[in-house]
């Protein structure tokens, strides 16, 4: 009889990822606490200050990370989290979202989410039609009309935008 796949291998364990996760979650609710009290937790006479639900928001991912934290900490789990060749297409989609972000930064939103959109429909969908170009372009087109023209929020611009005098 074989073991599953997942039993062995090289990588992270199961017990570790949760372990970070937990932690990293302690601290996002650590950080909503501490701007929720900031801002004011208590009610007011009108109602419930601007922190007031949000720090209690931040109560439960404490308490229910701490929670994981303590359960991951005390098992005996070494599962293998991921394998090497497990991990290769999560980087293929994680290392082009990671530029994605950095480029609207330096591009803008809309030049940006073009090349994204068609990008993967190239390399993922395999699309090398018409298809392509029309929701590569017209996704964008299309935010770029309901976020700027109806609802008047500016999204951020590169020089593709200000070039078009968008």
């Amino acid at each position: 009889m074989s073991a599953a796949p997942e039993t062995f291998g090289r990588g992270p364990s199961m017990r570790l990822m949760e372990l970070v996760v937990a932690a990293l979650l302690v601290g996002v609710g650590g950080v909503v606490i501490w701007g929720s009290v900031k801002v004011g937790i208590g009610w007011a006479s009108d109602g419930p200050r601007a922190g007031y639900f949000p720090f209690y928001v931040g109560l439960l991912i404490v308490g229910s990370s701490l929670v994981t934290f303590v359960q991951a900490a005390l098992s005996v789990d070494r599962r293998v989290f991921v394998t090497g060749p497990q991990f290769m297409p999560v980087l293929a989609v994680l290392i082009p979202s990671l530029a994605y972000v950095a480029a609207i930064g330096i591009l803008g939103i809309y030049f940006s989410s073009m090349a994204f959109i068609g990008y993967f429909m190239w390399w993922i969908g395999k699309e090398r039609g018409w298809l392509l170009p029309a929701i590569a372009l017209g996704a964008p087109v299309a935010v770029y009309i309901v976020f700027e023209r109806w609802f008047l929020v500016s999204l951020p611009k590169g020089p593709v935008e200000l070039w078009l005098g968008l």
